[in-house]
């Protein structure tokens, strides 16, 4: 019997679905459960065939008891090596390379740093920061944000330099960003699944959180939509994720793709609404299924870069776009003329 886990914190609707799901299926030799899991051997298989992992950025032990499972044959979803690995500036600048729209942005120090760290550990610290050429850089309003966050904690909208600074005087010991505000007229949070499956969710970031899913949304562009699907799917296969959501804010009709670093996204019944809860269950117990019955055929080379980069497919990397150079008029001669 190949059993599937679902790992997962204090979610209620998603899990118990997805466990149902599954074992509604009737696949002969697979059966899906929450994971139990206490004092961990090293090197001891877990017992599953695949996790489903919805909580394991939050508790270290869980993410150290994955890791020690993908080791001996179990399929993740999401990677964990890779998902400890990945940070949000980085996908920022990955996006860029590949040739997708994203704000300007930059990394920014720590307003704090931690009690060990004293001036000696900063010798190659540039001090004072050149904050005008940040500033003209990314320009105003901007979003200052933790590279590597989640759940819109620590998110501040500024204004001008004064709000800047008054936000950056709160962030403690976190590394930020400071990334361009994107004027957006429409907003798309997508789930893709399997680096294959793409559902677009219209959003609205601006409305409380519990009803930021556009559960009535108007009519939209068709190329602009294809776009969408097109850049969520390009992110996701670079980045390696089966299961993430991509965030896109449209201004000018250029998706401008704003977060898609969120391989355990939301998924609860009552803020995604009932269409998005299904398809999302569906998909998610396809893809696990799948991985289950294939997971006799994965052979794991005892390399950590294997397990942190196990595709071998090649991703085109692109310059960013820059405008065509205006044509010029060819001055007629006199004999033209």
């Amino acid at each position: 019997m190949k059993k599937i886990g679902v790992l997962f914190g204090m979610e209620n609707t998603f899990p118990g679905a997805l466990v149902d799901r599954i074992n509604a299926m009737e696949i002969e030799g697979i059966q899906a459960e929450f994971v139990c899991v206490g004092g961990v051997h090293m090197a001891a298989p877990s017992g599953y065939a695949v996790i489903v992992d919805r909580i394991s950025h939050d508790m270290p032990f869980y993410r150290a008891f994955l890791k020690n499972a993908a080791l001996t044959g179990t399929q993740i979803i999401n990677n964990p090596f890779w998902w400890s690995a990945d940070d949000k500036f980085f996908n920022y600048a990955l996006a860029s390379k590949l040739g997708v729209a994203v704000p300007k942005t930059v990394l920014l120090p720590h307003k704090k740093f931690p009690p060990q760290i004293n001036e000696r550990s900063l010798r190659n610290l540039q001090f004072p920061l050149d904050w005008d050429s940040i500033f003209d850089y990314v320009g105003f309003p901007a979003f200052l944000k933790p590279h590597d966050g989640g759940g819109w904690r620590d998110v501040f909208h500024v204004h001008n330099r004064d709000e800047f600074f008054h936000a950056y005087d709160q962030t403690r010991d976190l590394c930020m960003t400071l990334q361009a505000a994107v004027n957006f007229k429409e907003y798309f949070r997508c789930y893709v699944v399997g680096q294959s499956d793409v559902r677009i969710m219209p959003y609205d970031p601006r409305r409380p959180h519990e009803q930021r899913y556009v559960l009535d949304p108007p009519e939209y562009d068709k190329k602009l939509l294809k776009r969408v699907e097109k850049d969520a799917l390009t992110l996701c296969k670079a980045l390696g994720y089966d299961l993430n959501t991509v965030e896109f804010a449209v201004e000018d009709g250029i998706p401008y793709a704003i977060d898609f670093m969120n391989p355990a996204p939301d998924a609860d019944l009552h803020s995604v609404g009932k269409e998005s809860f299904e398809w999302i269950v569906d998909k998610v117990s396809k893809l696990a299924v799948k991985k289950a019955q294939s997971s006799n055929k994965i052979k794991h080379e005892l390399s950590w870069s294997a397990f942190l980069a196990p595709s071998t497919k090649k991703m085109t990397l692109k310059p960013p776009a820059t405008p065509a150079p205006k044509k010029t008029e060819k001055k007629k001669t006199k004999k033209e003329a």
